[in-house]
């Protein structure tokens, strides 16, 4: 979907609301504005996912990715394939040394980050990071710290903060029309080792960094990252504690990553939102189930539901059941309605935006962070929200390691309105 599309699509919201609930997208206030600037970006990191957000900059015409850095050649040939005027480097630092380079996108391994995006705000650049923003909560901070102290424009990897979906259902929770929310159940499975092919047996923890725990934090930081951001987004609340557990319990291949993760986010007052994510089996996929007491939403799907439905017919299987009991004893011995489960299996839904999703907002962030650098304004809320992000990840995964239940710690809370949080 293109930005025009988008925010045509958006426009049946009221201005006041939009801006209530994605303050980011004022990134797009000044597109008439910047029609005739250009941009100039470096990106280090081209790998699989780095190449995939190359294919949309490639395509905008107010940007030019002028350089590339990454220490493994063949990642710099297949993006060559899109930008092949683009200069390479095998050091990054030598890609910020240019002068003429207005930003960069990261999209290293993530213990990387912090080095690299540092270095980057010294440089006087802005910074696109992919989630998450760094290896440790300390080290998270001090990014977001740099970004502050250097005024200098910070995106993260949190596409669902420009998906059309997202922001469209989080405007009717926050409106309530699926009631008060009291609770958040995200999860995403797959079902795949998650290890990608290598060529040499010494680039192994080069290309499956994702793998090991001196580079990788696992589910908690790849995938956790972006679901837990969507339920604060919902609850517009920071958890309080959390705990969690995990275990390497199918792919024993030598990985140091758990390959299945749960955890419990407690609220103070009381609500809960929890994270599974397991990698051995893909058939539930992965959702966000947003439960208010009037309805369900279910952004990834692009679907909500309300709880007053209408009566559902007993499920198929519980009718040949009650039929089996008529047969054996001459007469139903229980209660029709209480074989009927608690579920509405019929109920179909409503269509966020009125179709099918076909877009995961991945094109319209690299876009916003194009108009950013232009104008040189920081989209309200969207470096806030990626921070804490990333910081539930850790500490996410840090009560699992631990195996304890773990408070959200105060120093690293940050002056952020729709959490109520203020910094030390």
């Amino acid at each position: 979907m293109d930005r025009r599309n988008f925010l045509r699509n958006l426009g049946l919201m009221g201005a006041g609301a939009l801006a209530a609930t994605s303050p980011w997208l004022t990134a797009f206030a000044s597109t008439e504005e910047t029609a005739r600037e250009r941009c100039r970006l470096g990106m280090i990191g081209p790998g699989s996912r780095g190449r995939f957000l190359l294919g949309f900059l490639a395509e905008n015409p107010k940007c030019e990715i002028t350089a590339l850095a990454d220490i493994y050649q063949p990642s710099l040939d297949e993006a060559l394939k899109i930008v092949p005027k683009a200069k390479t480097y095998t050091d990054y630092r030598q890609l910020l040394e240019d002068k003429n380079i207005d930003g960069v996108i990261i999209a290293t391994p993530l213990n990387t980050h912090f080095q690299i995006a540092m270095d980057a705000f010294d440089a006087g650049k802005h910074v696109y990071c992919e989630k998450a923003v760094a290896y440790t909560m300390e080290e998270t901070l001090a990014v977001y710290r740099k970004h502050l102290a250097t005024g200098r424009v910070f995106f993260t990897g949190q596409q669902r903060l420009f998906d059309p979906r997202y922001i469209k259902i989080m405007e009717m929770i926050h409106q309530g029309v699926i009631g008060t929310v009291n609770a958040v159940h995200a999860f995403w499975h797959r079902n795949g080792d998650w290890r990608r092919e290598v060529p040499s047996p010494e680039l192994e923890r080069l290309i499956n960094w994702r793998l090991y725990r001196e580079s990788s934090k696992g589910l908690m930081t790849e995938l956790a990252c972006h679901q837990l951001q969507v339920g604060t987004w919902a609850m517009r609340q920071l958890p309080t504690r959390v705990m969690g557990s995990g275990a390497i319990t199918h792919w024993k291949d030598g990985r140091e990553v758990f390959d299945n993760v749960h955890c419990i986010y407690e609220f103070a007052d009381g609500r809960q939102m929890t994270y599974a994510s397991v990698i051995s089996n893909k058939f539930y996929g992965l959702e966000e189930q947003i439960l208010g007491h009037l309805g369900t939403a279910e952004p990834e799907r692009g679907k909500f539901y309300f709880e007053n439905y209408g009566p559902a017919p007993a499920p198929a299987f519980v009718q040949m059941l009650m039929e089996w009991e008529d047969k054996i004893w001459g007469s139903n011995t229980f209660a029709g309605s209480s074989w009927d489960p608690e579920v509405a299996r019929n109920n179909p839904g409503e269509y966020i935006l009125g179709k099918a999703p076909d877009s995961d907002g991945s094109s319209l962030l690299t876009e916003a962070f194009v108009e950013s650098v232009c104008t040189g304004k920081q989209p309200p809320h969207i470096a806030e929200e990626g921070y804490y992000a990333t910081q539930l990840s850790l500490i996410g995964h840090e009560a699992i390691v631990q195996g304890k239940p773990l408070l959200f710690p105060d120093e690293m809370k940050i002056d952020y309105a729709p959490y109520g949080t203020k910094a030390p």
